[in-house]
């Protein structure tokens, strides 16, 4: 192919450096910087969203069964029964969650309790990730059951471990305000952990403590679902629809751990996405320059072009020889900008290049995760970016006429 044969030639480097020939270099130049730093920043997004992922995951259940109303209780044990028999379950356990107003001396504030079974507080919740000091103990073992609060709560509540608690439910006040002669209905609850809440939905504002507790303040044998935790968490969506299938969607409310957190994600779907468009400015600053050099080198070449169509040269021949010119510079530069990109990921997430302070953050280095999405995407937009700077230069090249390029040579 003898078009490519040319353009070849034109894009090596000659005695002297002209013009073009530099501003040709500059466009390679810049479709590598603007491919490798592509891969590498989508890469870092995909490394901070993949962790905050994995922490929200291990801190919350991977499936929570709630239910609708109080006619949802009669189908509770029918719900149990189809949580037993599904293969796609590792473990499951009901909850109870109420809004209460919780009192430390003068301090008061208002919280959600959320009771849960003594056996499944570490595997459900996932509160043992979460716990900064003291322990979890949610058995019966006195008069006074134990609970823990946020990091926040203890700051507003002026509390630490070891402290009572006195909670009362809103239920309680509310009855209390229609009538006076009802007593609240009051639990004392002493401290024995404090957590970190990483959950967007909790906020920080909840108190644990085990199930028989939070029914007797809230005045309640019922409970507010299941969580469950599943073998795998990323066929969550399909046991979702599963269990839809079999219970009655007007009763109970079936939300995945994506679902719990979906505006997060959203968030980080649309920055990455708005990331990726910002940086393909830089290939496209790049690629214009690929139009200016090829448009110079056109005008350049008039003669060439003139002898060319003089021996028999199509205009099909001269468009590919000026597109395979262009081409060229994208595909070096998009190579380069691959490899270099690559490199660095690699290098950082074997060798941590850049590594973080564990004292302030809970991660030794960046996080970086390349997806293979990602490494085919990023190199078609540049190649379709090269090709169309490359059109125009080529289709007037295409224009010129035979007789006005040679006939003063």
């Amino acid at each position: 192919m003898f078009e490519l044969f040319i353009a070849k030639n034109y894009l090596r480097t000659k005695d002297k450096l002209s013009f073009i020939s530099i501003i040709s270099v500059l466009s390679t130049l810049g479709v590598t910087i603007g491919v490798a730093t592509l891969i590498i920043v989508i890469s870092v997004f995909n490394g901070f969203g993949d962790l905050a992922k994995q922490m929200l995951i291990e801190s919350q259940p991977h499936m929570r069964i709630i239910s609708k109303s109080d006619k949802s209780q009669e189908n509770i044990p029918k719900v149990e029964d189809i949580l037993k028999k599904n293969k796609s379950v590792a473990t499951y356990s009901p909850y109870l969650q109420g809004k209460i107003v919780a009192t430390n001396n003068n301090s008061f504030q208002i919280l959600d309790i959320k009771g849960l079974e003594s056996n499944e507080t570490e595997n459900l919740s996932g509160l043992q990730n979460k716990l900064l000091w003291g322990e979890i103990d949610f058995k019966n073992n006195s008069n006074i059951p134990s609970a823990i609060i946020s990091l926040t709560n203890k700051i507003k509540l002026s509390a630490s471990i070891g402290d009572t608690l006195t909670a009362t439910s809103f239920k309680s006040i509310e009855s209390m305000i229609t009538n006076f002669l009802v007593i609240p209905k009051t639990q004392r609850f002493i401290i024995s952990g404090i957590y970190k809440s990483n959950s967007k939905d909790s906020h920080g504002f909840v108190l644990y403590s085990n199930l028989e507790s939070a029914k007797r303040l809230l005045g309640t044998r019922d409970i507010s679902g299941f969580e469950v935790k599943l073998k795998d968490y990323k066929i969550a969506n399909d046991v979702k629809e599963e269990i839809e299938s079999q219970v009655d969607t007007n009763l109970f409310t079936i939300e995945t751990w994506y679902d719990m957190n979906k505006e997060f994600y959203n968030v980080l779907e649309l920055e990455k996405w708005g990331a990726f468009i910002l940086l393909l400015l830089i290939i496209s600053v790049a690629t214009f320059n690929i139009l200016g050099s090829l448009t110079m080198s056109v005008n350049e070449k008039r003669r060439d072009i003139g002898i060319l169509r003089s021996m028999g040269a199509s205009k099909n021949s001269i468009l590919k020889i000026f597109m395979f010119e262009g081409i060229l510079i994208g595909i070096i530069g998009t190579i380069s900008g691959f490899i270099l990109g690559v490199l660095v990921c690699y290098l950082q997430i074997e060798y941590k290049l850049y590594a973080l302070d564990l004292r302030i953050y809970t991660i030794d280095a960046m996080p970086v995760k390349l997806q293979l999405s990602d490494l085919i995407i990023i190199p078609i937009s540049s190649m379709v970016l090269s090709f169309l700077a490359s059109l125009y230069p080529a289709k007037r090249a295409v224009k010129l006429n035979v007789i006005d390029t040679i006939k003063y040579e």
